[in-house]
C-alpha cells in the first residue's frame, strides 16, 4: 500500500505557500505520496466568530507572521512578496483544483498559483491570472471555465465540510490517517509518521 500524506491548503494562507513549494521534494525523499486537498477558510473562521484573517485581526500576529515569511523564503530560497489586498480571494483557484483529478497536475497548478500571488504579487481572482496558472501546469485554458460549473461548486462547499468534520482549522494541515498537524512547521513531523506507516 502506498503510503500517503492529505495536504489542505488555502490560497490565502501564507504559510500553506511555504509547505506547496516543499512537500513534494520532501514526500519523494520519504517515499510518500501527496493528496492536494484545497478548501476555504471563511467558513471554518466564521464558526470561529472571525470575519477575517486573524492575522488582519490581530495587529502584532500579523506583523509577526509577515516578518517570518521573509525570514522563512530567504532561508529557503524563495522569492516572496507580500500580496496586497490580503487576504486574496482563492475561490476561483480552489475551486480550478476540484476540476483537476490527478494530483500531479493538481500539485503543478497549486504551485503556479501560490507563484502568481506570492512571488509575483499578482491577484489570483483574475481570470487571465488563473489561464496563465493553467497554462503553467500543462492545462488548457478552457479548464477556466469549471470555476463556474455547479457540481464543483458544490463539491468545494462539502471539501470545506469534510475539513471541518476532520477537525481542520487552520491551513496548511496535513492529515496522515487520523493524525492531524497543523502550520508548516509540522510538516516535517507529518510526513515521518507517514513515511512509517
Amino acid at each position: 500500500m502506498q503510503r500517503s500524506i492529505q495536504f489542505w491548503f488555502e490560497f490565502a494562507s501564507t504559510y500553506s505557500y511555504l509547505s506547496a513549494m516543499r512537500i513534494e521534494d520532501l514526500a519523494a525523499q520519504n517515499g510518500v505520496s501527496v493528496e492536494w486537498h484545497p478548501f476555504l477558510l471563511g467558513p471554518i473562521f466564521a464558526a470561529q466568530g472571525w470575519d477575517n484573517s486573524p492575522f488582519n485581526i490581530y495587529p502584532a500576529k500579523g506583523r509577526y507572521m509577515w516578518r517570518d515569511m521573509e525570514r522563512l523564503s530567504a532561508r529557503r530560497g524563495l522569492r516572496f512578496a507580500r500580496p496586497d489586498p490580503f487576504p486574496q480571494n482563492g475561490l476561483k483557484a480552489a475551486r480550478l483544483v476540484m476540476t483537476i483529478e490527478t494530483h500531479p497536475q493538481r500539485a503543478a497548478f497549486v504551485r503556479s498559483v501560490y507563484a502568481a500571488e506570492f512571488v509575483d504579487g499578482l491577484n489570483i481572482s483574475d481570470d487571465k491570472v488563473l489561464i496563465d496558472c493553467l497554462s503553467q501546469a500543462s492545462l488548457p485554458p478552457e479548464t477556466l471555465a469549471g470555476c463556474q460549473d455547479p457540481d464543483i461548486k458544490t463539491a468545494l462547499i462539502q471539501q470545506t465540510q469534510t475539513a471541518q468534520a476532520k477537525g481542520i482549522f487552520g491551513a496548511p494541515s496535513f492529515l496522515v490517517g487520523d493524525e492531524l498537524f497543523w502550520g508548516d512547521d509540522r510538516l516535517d513531523a507529518a510526513m515521518q509518521l507517514a513515511a512509517e506507516i
